[in-house]
């Protein structure tokens, strides 16, 4: 019974709840490391994902790379 519960209660407020878990969990991960040691894993992971993302879409690494970096600067 519970659990069909929390499972309508998933799919109504997904976003909200996928939104304060995250939350939470970057809050702890600050008490337990720091801000700055944080900050640095969210930026890391974020890179991931961009990248993995345009991966995903099937674009050239190269052209991603001469957007984001300065022309011959990892060649």
């Amino acid at each position: 019974m519970y659990k069909e519960k929390l499972i309508e209660l998933f799919q109504k407020h997904q976003g909200k709840v996928i939104g304060s878990v995250l939350g939470f969990l970057i809050a702890i991960i600050i008490l337990l490391i720091g801000f700055f040691k944080t900050l640095f894993i969210c930026i890391c992971v974020y890179a991931g994902y961009y990248f993995g993302n345009k991966i995903d879409k099937r674009e050239d690494l190269k052209e991603i790379l001469d957007r984001i970096l300065p022309p011959a600067k990892y060649r």
